[in-house]
This record gives C-alpha cells, structure tokens and sequence, in this order.
C-alpha cells in the first residue's frame, strides 16, 4: 500500500507540473502577442498612405498570425497574412535620407505570406503568395527593431508546429 500511495503521490506532482507550465506557456504567449501588437500599431506609419488609404487593420492573434488589411479609397482591399511559426527575419530600410520612417520586411522561409486583392478596377480580384509582408514604420529604433526580432523568433518557439 505504501508504493502505491508514493506511486500516486509522484503521478499527482508530475501531473500538476505538466498543468503548471502549459498555464505558463499559454501566459507568456499571450504576452508576447500583446506585446507585437502594440509594437507594431505604435510604430506604424499612416502619415505617408493617407491619401491612398483611408484605414488599415494589424493584427497579431493568439493563434499566431499576423494580419494586415489595407482599405483603399477607390474601394480596393489588400488583406496580407501569414503564420508565425514561418516567421525566418526582419529587415528595415529607411524612406529617403531620413532613417526616422522606413518599411519594415517580416520575412517568411518560403512563399508563405497569402496575399489577396479585392475590388481592384484595374487588376481584378487576386490571390497570390509572397516571401516577406512589408510594413510602413516611423521612430523604429534599432534596439526596437532587434527587440522586435527577438519576440518574433520566441513566439515562433512557442507556437505548436502545423504541417
């Protein structure tokens, strides 16, 4: 009776330890997607597409995705998106002489951003795939960028793998 009781004693701690640390992945997760999306809604840019667009969604989920719908004023809508789990970099490359505004590439390993064009008079409706999403930033500094970087490749770590 006695190793029965240590037996199930043992289970019960192992048990609540698995419990325990899946809660804490699931926090640190929600973290790291609060986080990316306040960072990358602070620092977008919309001064330099005001004209073109008249509003824009970025989104990062808890299910890991990262979203970006433009909505143009002749009706046309871009929608970008791609899993972060194919997350590969980033890049940044400042507008003009000026390294205040730039875009920032999220790079993917392969073609793994969906592109999709709605209401477009001239192109038509189109679905296509891409390598990298690109966002208008401003007031990105390199510490934000590589911080930026950082969050990405950990979420990347925490997300389950989907084939």
């Amino acid at each position: 009776m006695k190793k029965f009781t240590l037996n199930l004693r043992i289970c019960l701690c192992a048990l609540s330890c698995v419990i325990f640390t899946a809660f804490s992945a699931r926090m640190i997760l929600d973290e790291e997607v609060a986080y990316l999306q306040k960072m990358l809604t602070e620092h977008y840019d919309s001064s330099r597409e005001e004209k073109e667009i008249k509003r824009y969604e970025l989104n990062v989920t808890n299910s890991g995705f990262c979203r970006y719908k433009r909505y143009f004023s002749s009706g046309k809508v871009e929608y970008f998106s791609f899993n972060l789990v194919k997350f590969k970099g980033l890049d940044y490359q400042g507008v003009g002489d000026s390294t205040e505004t730039g875009n920032l590439f999220l790079r993917t390993k392969g073609e793994d951003v969906i592109v999709q064009t709605y209401n477009d008079k001239i192109g038509g409706d189109v679905d296509s795939m891409a390598c990298f999403m690109t966002i208008p930033v401003k007031n990105m500094k390199s510490q934000d960028l590589s911080d930026l970087s950082a969050r990405l490749i950990k979420m990347n770590a925490l997300l389950p793998v989907q084939k």
